[in-house]
């Protein structure tokens, strides 16, 4: 071997060795950078399940509890008073127009009010609507502050209810539960209500003509009947109340979804 091709292998050992040490590197880097753009893929795939999650947090937050929603409705209901019978109702316009079931006030010789601040009045009725077991009471004296009802509707199998009402002569009591069906009809003494609201909140004698109320505090319903198992009268699991604005239809009460609020 002469000297010359010794010298000659030298460089290409140090280029081979330069060269696996820059493969080496790349390889480094190369695995870095991929480290990097997973890790990003990751951030961002968690983003929008923590998005997610703050939204429904901030939904549920500004959801209205029960207590809210019988807050919000309470000063608008009244207990509804005859020789006969005890019921409920409510005010559904600024003049204090209250709307109640017709089978508590048909026949009284008179009428008494009780406002949810202790102010008593005598009313009269204004109107009628048998083929909805519906009247709409006009009170003689109105309480300082008259408080009508916010309305509203559309309602579905499965949303959630709150009646408040006079069951059993327990003034402004609470029962919660779900729409458990839609159009319904009922034999009322006779007459066929139809598009009647079914509804699993307790309701009992007493609790007619008071508010079927909506998650967000508005009115939906007057509640007109219960179905029984008996001839003792208690609620077996099935109310049923009169759509708010058929009532208002039928009434001839110019109330809209979303009217309603204290005035003077």
């Amino acid at each position: 071997m002469t000297r010359s091709s010794v010298l000659a292998r030298r460089p290409l050992r140090l280029i081979a060795v330069a060269a696996a040490a820059m493969l080496a590197l790349a390889i480094v880097l190369g695995a870095a950078f991929m480290g990097a753009r997973l890790a990003t893929a990751e951030a961002d795939a968690a983003a929008p399940s923590a998005t997610a999650s703050t939204a429904a947090a901030v939904e549920d937050a500004e959801q209205p509890t029960v207590a809210d929603v019988y807050a919000l409705v309470a000063p608008s209901v009244v207990v509804v008073e005859t020789a006969d019978a005890t019921g409920s109702g409510v005010i559904v316009n600024a003049d204090g127009s209250i709307m109640t079931a017709l089978h508590v006030v048909d026949g009284a010789s008179s009428i008494t009010v009780t406002f949810s601040d202790g102010t008593q009045a005598t009313a009269s009725v204004a109107s009628t609507d048998e083929a909805q077991d519906l009247a709409t009471l006009t009170p003689d004296a109105l309480p300082e502050v008259v408080v009508p009802a916010t309305l509203g509707g559309g309602l579905e199998v499965g949303d959630a209810v709150l009646a408040i009402g006079t069951p059993l002569g327990l003034a402004w009591s609470a029962s919660s539960g779900i729409v458990s069906g839609l159009d319904r009809t009922f034999d009322a003494d006779g007459t066929d209500l139809a598009g009647l609201i079914q509804f699993d909140a307790a309701v009992n004698p007493g609790s007619s003509g008071g508010p079927l109320v909506d998650s967000d505090g508005a009115v939906v319903g007057i509640v007109v009947a219960l179905l029984t198992t008996g001839d003792d009268d208690t609620f077996a699991g099935v109310g049923l109340a009169v759509p708010i604005q058929s009532a208002l239809a039928g009434s001839g009460e110019d109330g809209e979804p979303g009217d309603g609020g204290p005035q003077q």
